[in-house]
Formats: C-alpha cells, sequence, structure tokens
C-alpha cells in the first residue's frame, strides 16, 4: 500500500483515483500530478514502481497544499472570521449555513438533528 502525504492510497486502483484519497486533491489536480509525473491515468498503484511513487510525493510536497497544512489554514481563516465578528463570523459560531441558504425549513446538517419545542402545536 503506498503511503503519500500521510494517507494510505488504495493499491488497487487507478492512480487518478487513489489520490483524490488525500484531502485538498480532487480530480483536475490529480490528473495534473500524472500529467507532471508522466503517469498514464489508466495505470493501478499497484503497478508503480517506487520511484514513481516517491516522484508523486514529492509533486505534491512541493506545489500542493494538503492534509494537515491545508485543514490548519481552513480552520485559521474560519476562526479568523469569528474573531473579527462579522457576519460570516456569526454564522460560524452560531452554526448556521454561512452562504446565504434557507434556514426556516432546511438546513438541518448545519444545524443538526430537530429540537421539539413544547407547546408548538396549534
Amino acid at each position: 500500500m503506498a503511503r503519500i502525504a500521510g494517507v494510505n492510497i488504495p493499491t488497487n486502483k487507478r492512480v487518478e483515483i487513489a489520490l483524490q484519497y488525500i484531502h485538498g486533491i480532487g480530480a483536475k489536480k490529480a490528473s495534473e500530478i500524472c500529467e507532471k509525473v508522466g503517469i498514464a491515468r489508466e495505470r493501478r498503484v499497484n503497478e508503480l514502481s517506487d520511484a514513481e511513487v516517491i516522484q508523486i510525493r514529492e509533486t505534491i510536497d512541493g506545489d500542493y497544499i494538503v492534509e494537515g497544512d491545508l485543514r490548519r489554514s481552513v480552520a485559521m481563516n474560519i476562526k479568523r472570521l469569528m474573531d473579527l465578528g462579522n457576519y460570516r463570523g456569526l454564522r460560524h459560531r452560531r452554526g448556521l449555513p454561512v452562504r446565504g441558504q434557507n434556514t426556516h425549513n432546511n438546513a438541518r446538517t448545519r444545524k443538526g438533528p430537530a429540537k421539539p419545542i413544547a407547546g408548538k402545536k396549534k
């Protein structure tokens, strides 16, 4: 099993798909990495040599922000908004949707499970 950026990527999948298991790498960045290293997208991870895995690892470390560093920077950005006390920071603090979505009916993912209110029925 290949280990890249602290993540064990699955060996039986194509390289382009397996790279997407790393936080911060999606379909576009995975195809860019394959192109830079010169690996065909159809090849499987278990077909890669150790040198190619090292080459992929170096490309990701040098050119992309992934895993812990990315999570840390996102958390710091959210913390900065909350410290400023602007609208987006207040929405993060209250656990409500940040990007203008409706909260009357939906937003259960962000608000959590529904809490019953006593005496609400009429």
